[in-house]
């Protein structure tokens, strides 16, 4: 007789919706030859551009980068202007629309199909701000690259990643006592837990961390210093995360490449971690000294 559960997809209570780690990150601007620049020089390389969209894919080792300069078509969503904005960040998933239809059964706000004839309907969520969560399959034969995308003729498509680099997370900037409440929609809706506060990676010691459910990356929650609790601050995702097995090694890597990273009394590269120097006035990068890795959960 056949297995009930061997016919349809059941949840992992600690894994509801199958994440599987992040398969990109998007910038919204106006300005994407100048971000090419920038993420040139942190090591990504332009592989793809989209078919009927102002849309750039850039790529290194396991990483992708979207550079989205298509005017925003729904309310709520990143406009792409001068300085360059973290508009949307994609999970894998096991299913797609499963994952979908499940978060918004938990209580997760869904954005209208904005696919064009011969695209792909990527599922997506809102997020902080302006922001997105995309869910999105991925199968063994092809991608939603493959799909989309045209690739740019004499390019490597999976250029290497300096030093290990690899995606550790995103840090996003939360408005005055407002932690608990994105929390509670991280973990309600996706299963993410919040660590304790003795755990901490890299050089900066702010903030709640809350890892994924799927143990691949991080969320890093961040609440306004007290100087500025009661200032005008839009909630936002702030950086991007890169983790590396060796700091140092990247750092100097890195600065050979023209990247400048902060160093101050408080803030300076070492072992731990490092952090770059704005770049167009708000894109930033941290490096983090990965883990050591821990067996995934069971599937």
């Amino acid at each position: 007789m056949t297995n009930a559960l061997d016919r349809e997809a059941v949840p992992d209570s600690r894994n509801p919706l199958g994440f599987d780690g992040i398969e990109f990150i998007e910038f919204a601007t106006s300005h994407p030859q100048a971000l090419g620049g920038v993420l040139e020089a942190m090591g990504f390389r332009p592989i793809a551009r989209h078919r009927s969209r102002e849309v750039e894919l850039y790529r290194q080792g396991a990483m992708n980068i979207v550079v989205n300069a298509q005017p925003a078509d729904l309310p709520r969503t990143a406009q792409p202007v001068e300085r360059p904005v973290i508009s949307a960040f994609a999970v894998r998933v096991r299913d797609a629309d499963l994952a979908f239809r499940r978060a918004l059964d938990l209580g997760a706000w869904g954005i209208p199909v904005r696919a064009r004839a011969m695209e792909l309907n990527i599922p997506a969520i809102h997020g902080v701000g302006e922001s997105l969560v995309y869910f999105v399959d991925r199968h063994d034969k092809f991608s939603i690259y493959d799909v989309d995308f045209n690739t740019i003729p004499t390019v490597d498509p999976h250029p290497p990643a300096l030093c290990g680099l690899h995606f550790f997370g995103l840090v996003q900037y939360v408005g005055t006592d407002r932690t608990a409440d994105w929390v509670a929609f991280y973990s309600q809706i996706f299963g993410f837990t919040a660590l304790p506060n003795k755990v901490r990676f890299g050089i900066m010691p702010k903030g709640l961390l809350l890892q994924s459910p799927c143990r691949n990356f991080f969320l890093q929650l961040i609440e306004p210093d007290e100087t500025a609790r009661f200032a005008p601050m839009e909630e936002h995702l702030q950086r991007i995360g890169l983790g590396t097995p060796d700091v140092m090694a990247a750092v100097a890597d890195l600065e050979r490449r023209g990247v400048e990273f902060l160093a101050t009394e408080q803030v300076h590269s070492s072992e731990r971690g490092a952090l770059t120097k704005p770049l167009l006035g708000s894109v930033m990068f941290e490096l983090v000294k990965s883990p050591a890795e821990e067996p995934a959960p069971q599937r």
